[in-house]
């Protein structure tokens, strides 16, 4: 009787219908009202249907800094992150909110870029960067990628959180809410173009995008570089805007498995048009710009699928 239990259960796992437990994957975003999360979302659905045997969920975090962290502590597999942000974790920048090196931290792709969003109502007057000395300014969630792009802009324009008239830490659909109700003069928000909150504020008040000129992205060096705003972006935009850009990558960990990397990978770049549909920002997801300013080694799982697409021999 033994013998032949053995053996039934031998075929059916051979067979592939015993499992022992699925692969669970944790993808890690930032606020709901950003870029991250609707991405996040749509990729859950990709790899729900396409990774077989997969468990898939979406977490919403304070985006890049907790996400960071998250992926070297295990607790995530798939983290959406500023590449500013993975340069101060893989060093173990403490003022950055890194209290070691994340020496877990592995290269999955480079995807699109952020643009650095400084927008204030029209009323508060605000029409330049030295503008906010003494205004109430939202600088993103604290610690975030947002957040230290606040600090380290300022800091090139000579200025600092002491010069505002009140800083808040506050996430993108907050401090939104607080404009609407001018509790806050500016916000912060770095994300890619069209991000729900922005446009969500363009359409109950009269807003200005604040430009971030040349000298200051020069300042800030790399991994910034100049980037542009469209005209009509956002309600009410109705000339070109200059900014700082700087571009997001996917990030995962040493510890998760080959397989899973490489479908993850596999999987986003071969759903893109699903992806798009999520969220505009995947329009500039480029296979042929995935590792360009890679900041951290590349993770095998998905090294081995640029290999097979030409990217790396």
């Amino acid at each position: 009787m033994f013998k032949k239990i053995s053996a039934t259960f031998i075929a059916l796992l051979v067979s592939g219908s015993i499992s022992f437990s699925a692969e669970f994957i944790n993808i890690l975003t930032g606020g709901t009202s950003g870029v991250y999360y609707p991405l996040g979302v749509g990729l859950s659905k990709i790899y729900g249907e396409k990774i077989k045997d997969s468990k898939v969920q979406v977490q919403s975090t304070k985006a890049s800094v907790e996400n960071l962290n998250l992926i070297q502590s295990g607790k995530g597999e798939l983290a959406f992150v500023l590449g500013d942000s993975v340069q101060y974790g893989w060093s173990g920048n403490a003022e950055a909110g890194f209290k070691s090196k994340l020496t877990n931290l592995r290269g999955v792709a480079g995807i699109y870029p952020n643009y650095v969003h400084i927008v204030a109502s029209k009323s508060s007057n605000i029409k330049s960067i030295a503008d906010l000395k003494g205004k109430r300014v939202s600088v993103g969630a604290p610690k975030s990628g947002t957040e230290l792009q606040a600090r380290a802009i300022l800091k090139a324009a000579g200025m600092s959180y002491k010069d505002l008239g009140k800083t808040e830490y506050l996430p993108f659909g907050q401090s939104v809410e607080l404009i609407k109700n001018r509790q806050l003069d500016a916000t912060v928000q770095s994300a890619g173009l069209g991000v729900a909150s922005i446009k969500d504020l363009a359409n109950s008040v009269d807003i200005v995008i604040v430009e971030i000129p040349a000298s200051i992205i020069k300042k800030l060096g790399d991994p910034y570089v100049s980037a542009t705003i469209p005209a009509g972006t956002y309600k009410g935009v109705d000339k070109n805007a200059q900014t700082a850009g700087i571009v997001n990558f996917l990030i995962t960990s040493q510890k998760v498995s080959t397989n899973t990397v490489y479908q993850m990978t596999k999987n986003l770049f071969e759903n893109l048009p699903a992806l798009v549909a999520t969220h505009k920002a995947a329009k500039n997801i480029d296979i042929k710009k995935a590792l360009a300013g890679m900041p951290v080694p590349l993770h095998p799982g998905a090294k081995k699928y640029y290999q097979e697409k030409g990217i790396v021999k």
